[in-house]
């Protein structure tokens, strides 16, 4: 790819926007940058070509001693919360420190959006699987159960991957081809049609079809 087709952002909430029909479309609205150039990284010394970028300024004192001295290492006075890397064809073409923009990836039409799930804890198979639940009639001692989990004589255990209780969310989820409704580049804002992962002020990334 000829150019970078991607940026971090941060999910800032839901709302509406109206079309010329009048019709109410529900979109998410993501800050998208300015993200920061922090490392390149080159076919010949690192075995393909990306660069590092970063979002959300972050103070040294926040920071490992490591992870300073990679900031420190681009010239940069601050780190990040959020680091990823996005291919390019030619990182030579951006410099340490170069702070991009929502304008820079030009017209885009669908995304995909990568984030975080919310958490939900502890959850049972109801919940987290879409278990039908038991008979609610008097007497009865399995309203929520998950029921019989495997065979007794054999194999006599529970056979791996059994859908069981356990922590429901919190998990990495990307949604794709995602349409975006409006891009507001003055503001750092791109709306997106429908819902994107994680709760408001979760971390994303975003990167063009």
């Amino acid at each position: 790819m000829t150019t970078l087709r991607g940026l971090l952002g941060r999910k800032l909430g839901m709302t509406r926007v109206y079309n010329s029909q009048g019709q109410a479309i529900p979109v998410t609205v993501v800050e998208v940058g300015p993200c920061t150039v922090i490392q390149k990284k080159t076919r010949e010394h690192d075995g393909y070509n990306a660069i590092q970028i970063g979002f959300s300024p972050k103070r040294l004192s926040r920071m490992t001693r490591p992870e300073q001295g990679h900031v420190k290492k681009a010239g940069l006075e601050h780190g990040f919360y959020h680091v990823e890397e996005f291919p390019v064809e030619d990182p030579d073409s951006y410099e340490l420190g170069q702070v991009i923009t929502l304008q820079e990836l030009g017209n885009i039409n669908l995304v995909d959006v990568r984030g975080v799930t919310k958490g939900h804890g502890f959850t049972g198979t109801v919940k987290r699987y879409g278990f039908h639940r038991g008979k609610m009639t008097h007497g009865s001692k399995c309203h929520r159960e998950m029921g019989s989990v495997g065979p007794s004589t054999f194999p006599a255990r529970v056979i791996k991957g059994k859908r069981m209780p356990g922590r429901m969310g919190g998990v990495q989820c990307t949604v794709k081809n995602t349409l975006v409704v409006d891009v507001r580049p003055e503001d750092n804002l791109l709306l997106l049609k429908g819902a994107v992962p994680g709760p408001a002020n979760q971390f994303v990334s975003i990167r063009c079809r």
